[in-house]
């Protein structure tokens, strides 16, 4: 998911890595959207390969119960580490008047978000690879269930990138685990110049919110 992972040019078996080599074992299964149920395909070697994972339920469940933000038509928004596309499908569904940019590194994951955008309808979804997202592009939204296994200095990286990329009062909504290091990411971000607060924790996930400096 960030092009900046040594891991994931030595390892074909993450979800992280390029082109996955994993043998193909699709699965079925459906999220609950805000117009009605949105059916998806996921497959070996992607993240959460067997279906919704824990923490990106939280992060949607979370999500469903604030009040939407009213945006411009036209706007910008960012699944980052997209994988199969349960967020970037949940976006595309609530903001069908914005462009949903779904992003992974994982060529797999690109093609099942992808397929996954089709087979439901979905026509304001953008599958990109990090490096082919035009960098002048602002991001009103920006939701993901970031990669925390790829390691710290990768995962710092791929955080400082991608919340510069927030429009001026743009927000990032993340889920981490809180065994896996939210509030120590939470404290990091903020002197980053990123101010980060807690808008809720669930199943032993933190969901975060984020902005830029003004």
């Amino acid at each position: 998911m960030t092009e900046n992972n040594p891991a994931a040019k030595k390892s074909t078996s993450h979800y992280f890595s390029t082109s996955p080599e994993s043998a193909s074992r699709r699965t079925e299964f459906s999220i609950q959207g805000p117009h009605g149920d949105l059916s998806l395909v996921a497959d070996a070697g992607v993240f959460s390969q067997h279906g919704l994972d824990k923490g990106t339920s939280v992060l949607l469940d979370s999500m469903a119960k604030l009040a939407q933000r009213e945006l411009p038509t036209g706007s910008a928004l960012c699944d980052l580490g997209c994988g199969t596309g349960a967020i970037a499908l949940t976006l595309a569904s609530m903001y069908p008047h914005c462009t949903i940019y779904a992003v992974d590194i994982n060529e797999r994951a690109r093609e099942l978000c992808s397929e996954n955008a089709e087979r439901n309808g979905l026509k304001n979804i953008i599958v990109l690879a990090p490096t082919d997202v035009d960098p002048g592009i602002a991001f009103e939204l920006l939701w993901s269930n970031p990669p925390i296994r790829i390691g710290k200095d990768a995962l710092h990286t791929l955080l400082q990138t991608w919340l510069a990329r927030l429009a001026p009062n743009g927000l990032a909504h993340l889920v981490v685990s809180k065994n896996l290091g939210a509030d120590s990411l939470a404290d990091w971000m903020t002197e980053q110049h990123f101010p980060t607060i807690r808008l809720g924790s669930s199943k032993g996930f933190r969901v975060l919110q984020v902005s830029r400096e003004s």
